[in-house]
């Protein structure tokens, strides 16, 4: 008689079962029900066909629709191979590459054989996936060779799969999925069959150019996107998002307010036009007077750095295809390997400050006595990100971090964290963004420092969190991230919501004892013997370009008044109230608002529009009864009432509005 295996349920109950088992068997011996809601499984905490075989003795959870994030996961990978198949039925010839799910949905690439494929042809494909999910066709797992998988894809014409598959590990476990005549090279997993996915819950959404294994020097391939959810409802609501967001797209905004532009003279930098600028410098100020108060020291630090710095803070290695690099001195030669060779003699613009913080504590011998010392910085980086990663101000190549560092003796760091993750509460509060969750960043693969190390800069952070004043509904969404953190130490993140939903993470703090050893960062403690400090990396806004760009959309270009670039616009009706408006624009303004004066010979309606399009929070529109009055109408950004007040109420209600928060 064969061995039996032993499966432990989460409830923790035990059940024998005979090699070739599934957890589908288990599903169905425990009840139809749970046979009929079962999707996939986890054994041993991994995610798999439901369908696949146990090996060993092993923990089992099934997993349903109610486990969402998995249900997910799952779907949106199967729709991936569903629009395959339906492209390769529609578009003979076409070869197929890789086809990913993504956050909201899932691509593929595709290598067309006559044209390129264009949004037109979304609703034939869609059709196509439809008809395929119908007939409920069973996903099926198989392990091949590395062999065989190159002589199928060379046999069927699949170029792109056989080199793919040519550089695949010899003697590793290689896995296809097939959904009746159709199959794709896949680690899987997948759901039982196309059926289980809901045929109304996905919507093809655009189509894009692609370069095969994103190098520019290989074939252009047609990318297409779609978003795919459980159910139609779930799909109703994220298109009722993308809606909104289209509305609240921070260039579309941008350009309403005249806050900033882009062009190709400066690719991923960003032109600030005087509103935007001042947007900025209000947000800066206010951070400025947070930093003042908590105890930070503010420094600036050099563009340039000798690329040996960046050798030996282990960022050369790290980020060298993303840092603009210059050589010292420009030899006298035109032989670009001449003018690169080696770190020698280049220079490269800085992609973060950290390193020159260190430098910068390093002047000057510390005591324990002087510690914890917090430097701050809003330092000017450059990035050389892909063209195509560049989006409006979200992504760019030159930016301002928020940027500070904490050097701090051991017993001071868990303090400095929980210090550090109540006042980026109290600045998300002011600016908004009343919901966020917080994760932990643990070790990736490759990484610098001993696993004890790691350990205790983990727990170090996880106690933080506890120990800090956060609501208890943020500590109880905290989440771990495994294999996330940077290779030099773990991280927190905070993720904000916005208005409608979306989540982005901004900011960060991070454990480091790597950078301090490799940069020789010592102070003198009490026992008079040299000692490393831990240098806390952190983060509130992350970049001043991303985050402006986060608070235009989560709040509509309709900022807190404090913020607002522009906080009133006295417009008159009638030229004879234009002495009128100048009085009331040079009181404002005394009063410390930031005001502008429409006095042009146009129709009240299109200036009111014109300013609502602007938002422009608030419209005192002035004629002639108003002038004889002291009186204005106000008219507030999102209302259609207006109210006719005395003047020196206007001023002082606007006033009041338009402080910025109390520390």
């Amino acid at each position: 008689m064969s061995e039996m295996f032993r499966i432990t349920l989460p409830d923790g109950s035990v059940r024998e079962v005979a090699p070739g088992t599934t957890p589908a068997d288990i599903a169905a011996a425990i009840g139809p029900g749970l046979a009929k809601a079962a999707i996939a499984a986890r054994v041993d905490g991994e995610l798999r066909d439901i369908m696949r075989p146990f090996e060993q003795d092993a923990q089992l959870a099934l997993v349903t629709a109610r486990d969402e994030k998995d249900a997910l996961e799952l779907a949106r990978h199967d729709f991936a191979h569903v629009m395959a198949e339906a492209v390769q039925h529609l578009f003979p010839g076409t070869q197929i590459t890789f086809g990913p799910a993504t956050d909201d949905g899932f691509y593929y690439d595709f290598a067309p054989k006559d044209r390129p494929f264009t949004d037109e042809d979304l609703p034939a494909i869609e059709a196509e996936m439809r008809r395929i999910i119908a007939n409920n066709e069973p996903f099926i797992r198989e392990v091949w060779s590395r062999e065989q998988l190159i002589e199928t894809w060379t046999r069927q014409g699949e170029t792109f799969k056989a080199e793919w598959a040519a550089e695949l590990p010899d003697g590793e476990e290689l896995t296809i999925y097939r959904q009746g005549q159709w199959l794709d090279m896949c680690r899987g997993p997948h759901m039982v069959s196309t059926g289980k996915l809901d045929p109304q819950a996905f919507k093809l959404t655009r189509v894009s150019g692609a370069y095969w294994r994103g190098d520019q020097n290989n074939a252009m391939l047609s990318r297409i996107y779609g978003t795919a959810w459980l159910n139609k409802k779930q799909l109703d609501a994220h298109l009722l998002m993308l809606e909104e967001a289209a509305k609240r797209d921070h260039r579309k905004i941008g350009q309403e307010m005249d806050l900033f532009h882009l062009q190709s003279e400066a690719q991923g930098s960003v032109f600030w036009h005087p509103k935007g600028y001042i947007l900025w410098r209000e947000l800066e100020a206010y951070m400025r007077r947070r930093l003042d108060a908590a105890g930070y020291q503010e420094v600036k630090t050099p563009q340039l750095m000798d690329a040996r710095q960046w050798e030996q803070s282990g960022h050369w290695g790290k980020y060298r295809e993303n840092m603009f690099v210059v050589p010292d001195e420009i030899p006298n030669t035109d032989d670009a390997a001449a003018i690169f060779s080696g770190t020698a003699d280049l220079m490269a613009l800085k992609p973060m400050n950290c390193p020159a913080h260190v430098l910068i504590f390093r002047q000057g011998i510390k005591s324990y006595r002087d510690l914890p010392l917090r430097l701050a910085e809003f330092g000017c980086c450059h990035r050389n990100e892909p063209h195509g990663a560049l989006h409006g101000i979200m992504r760019v190549r030159q930016f301002t971090q928020d940027d500070a560092h904490l050097f701090v003796r051991e017993d001071q760091l868990i303090g400095e964290v929980a210090q550090f993750i109540d006042l980026l509460d109290s600045v998300y509060k002011h600016l908004g963004f009343e919901d966020y969750a917080v994760k932990l960043a643990l070790r990736p693969e490759q990484r610098f420092g001993s696993d004890d190390m790691w350990d205790q800069a983990e727990a170090e952070l996880r106690e933080a969190v506890l120990q800090s004043s956060l609501s208890d509904s943020i500590k109880a969404k905290f989440e771990e991230l495994p294999g996330e953190g940077a290779f030099y130490a773990p991280k927190l993140e905070f993720h904000l919501t916005d208005a409608i939903g979306r989540t982005w993470q901004v900011g960060t703090i991070q454990s480091d004892r790597v950078l301090p050893e490799r940069l020789d960062a010592s102070y003198v403690g009490q026992d008079g013997e040299r000692h490393r400090p831990v240098m806390l990396h952190r983060a509130i806004l992350g970049t001043f370009e991303r985050f402006l760009g986060i608070l235009i959309e989560h709040h509509a270009g309709r900022f807190p008044l404090w913020l607002a670039p522009v906080q009133a616009v006295v417009a008159t009706i009638v030229s004879d109230a234009d002495d009128y408006a100048a009085e009331v624009t040079a009181k404002l303004r005394a009063a410390g608002l930031r005001v502008e004066t429409d006095l042009r010979n146009e129709k009240i309606n299109y200036k009111v529009r014109e300013h609502s399009l602007a938002k422009v929070p608030n419209l005192l529109v002035v004629g002639k009864r108003e002038a004889e009055e002291g009186t204005v109408a106000l008219r507030q950004l999102g209302s259609d009432r207006q109210q006719f007040l005395a003047l020196d109420d206007v001023i002082a209600k606007l006033a009041e509005d338009a402080k910025a928060p109390d520390l």
